[in-house]
């Protein structure tokens, strides 16, 4: 198992390091245990997690609402969670 996500029945948590106002929305890497993850928009009034959880949703083919910030929502350091059932798909875009 990697460091930078964990599972649960339903849900899988993903640790992220954010990088909002970047120029394009992608993933970069994993570092220090953590999906970092560059966001098009700026971080002011929810539009950079916002941004995130469509990213994450347009990628893994779920809902909008199947992806949640749960912790760090205003901080660069978050932890998002997705549909357990996604987490392979995920594993497997990152690299």
């Amino acid at each position: 198992m990697e460091d930078w996500y964990h599972i649960t029945d339903e849900s899988a948590y993903i640790q992220i390091k954010a990088f909002p106002g970047s120029s394009k929305t992608e993933f970069a890497n994993v570092r220090d245990g953590r999906l970092c993850v560059r966001i098009a928009a700026a971080p002011e009034d929810g539009k950079a997690n916002a941004c995130l959880c469509a990213y994450f949703a347009k990628i893994l083919g779920c809902a909008k609402r199947d992806v949640t910030v749960i912790k760090g929502e205003k901080s660069r350091l978050k932890t998002a969670a997705i549909p357990a059932a996604y987490i392979e798909k995920l594993i497997k875009i990152t690299g």
